[in-house]
């Protein structure tokens, strides 16, 4: 046979014939076009040969007219083949659940290990990973990316400035990078305290050198705050002058804000469905049908299966489908105004020091056009506007 994976799925037979004119059974088979075939002669009045599964039925009404008779040596193909695996299936049954149990296994959290990281701190990101259900004897299946564990612990946690995030088979390492500790100061080049802009001082609170100016004085930039010579004018000794110098200082800032503007939302509504995936192959086993949100989208986590120490070629794949929708918001023209406000004064902190204080506000320009707020706003801030200038011979 040259097909052999049609005869093997079909089902073979080994027949043996034996009694007189066994040669005239096998030429009435040829005739009638019963397939055999590896016709050989056993003996002088015995031959043996294959037949296919499905020409039974043929073979034993051509033998009724011949005085033969035929025994079957042996079966082969799929069909004996499916028939032997039933009669062990206990055996087949307990080969595929101990194959099940141990892939489970091998995708189970078995230990947390964290490195570099003190006792309050490593209890602390204990706390988080129990919330975000990183425990022992969870399956990694319905766990967040490395990615995003990483992202929320270095959030959530105060004190660490970047945790790596690693999985070693079945155990998670954590390394911890902490916030350092102030360290002690170093020593200072000689230097003086400058303002770095126009201002109106306010407050100073100088630990070394003389203070050049007064509260309430202006200064412009660069004009000296704090000295650091020091002693009498015929024997002065350059020190670094330390201290702040708190002065309340000026910004313009202007924005536009639309009164109309579409983005999207959340509506709450979401989809799940979970599928192997093995190659370019997908096998969904739940959240079958077709997405029924017009906008969506969707958040995917991958996550491969191991068996033992092995990552085997197949994925565990969890799609997240969530409903979003237009809307459109319309401002008023206080609200437009009041959102611009906010909006100058978000922007106004970042370019400020995070211990400056914003301490008054005034609206110079407010102006509708085109369906847009233009707003420019002037705003009086304290902070510290002194920064080190170096000592050099001359001064």
């Amino acid at each position: 046979m040259k097909n052999h994976w049609i005869t093997f799925l079909g089902g073979t037979i080994h027949v043996k014939v034996e009694g007189r004119g066994v040669e005239r059974f096998i030429n009435q088979l040829t005739r009638t076009r019963l397939l055999i075939w590896n016709v050989k002669r056993q003996g002088t009045d015995a031959i043996t040969f294959y037949i296919r599964l499905q020409d039974l039925h043929k073979l034993r009404h051509q033998a009724r007219k011949f005085d033969c008779r035929i025994s079957f040596l042996s079966g082969q193909g799929m069909p004996f083949l499916w028939k032997r695996t039933l009669k062990n299936a206990g055996f087949l049954t307990g080969l595929i659940l101990f194959f099940i149990v141990i892939t489970l296994l091998s995708n189970v959290v078995w230990g947390i290990q964290i490195k570099g990281a003190s006792p309050q701190t490593e209890h602390q990101i204990k706390k988080e990973l129990n919330k975000m259900g990183i425990q022992v004897g969870k399956l990694q299946f319905n766990m967040d990316s490395l990615e995003s564990i990483q992202h929320e612990l270095t959030n959530k946690v105060p004190n660490i400035t970047w945790v790596g995030v690693d999985l070693h088979g079945t155990t998670f390492q954590l390394h911890v990078v902490e916030k350092n500790t102030p360290k002690q100061k170093k020593s200072l080049s000689p230097r003086h305290l400058v303002a770095n802009q126009k201002a109106i001082i306010v407050d100073m609170f100088v630990e070394a050198g003389i203070p050049m100016v007064k509260i309430n004085q202006f200064v412009n930039k660069g004009e000296l705050l704090v000295s650091g010579l020091v002693g009498r004018e015929e024997d002065q000794k350059p020190i670094a002058a330390i201290g702040k110098v708190y002065g309340k200082t000026w910004y313009k800032t202007d924005v536009e804000l639309p009164l109309q503007s579409d983005f999207q939302v959340f509506t709450g509504h979401e989809q799940k469905k979970y599928s192997l995936k093995i190659g370019s192959f997908s096998i969904p086993f739940w959240g079958f049908g077709k997405i029924k949100y017009k906008e969506y989208e969707t958040e995917k986590n991958v996550h491969p299966i191991k068996f033992l120490k092995w990552t085997l070629p197949i994925e565990y794949v969890h799609k997240t489908v969530r409903e979003r929708q237009l809307v459109q918001r319309d401002y008023t023209k206080a609200q437009a105004v009041n959102a611009a406000k906010e909006l100058a004064v978000n922007d106004l902190k970042t370019k400020i020091p995070n211990d400056a204080k914003i301490v008054d506000e005034y609206v110079l320009h407010e102006q509708v056009e085109n369906g847009k707020v233009k707003l420019s706003m002037y705003f009086q801030v304290i902070e510290d506007i002194a920064e080190a200038k170096p000592i050099v011979q001359g001064d």
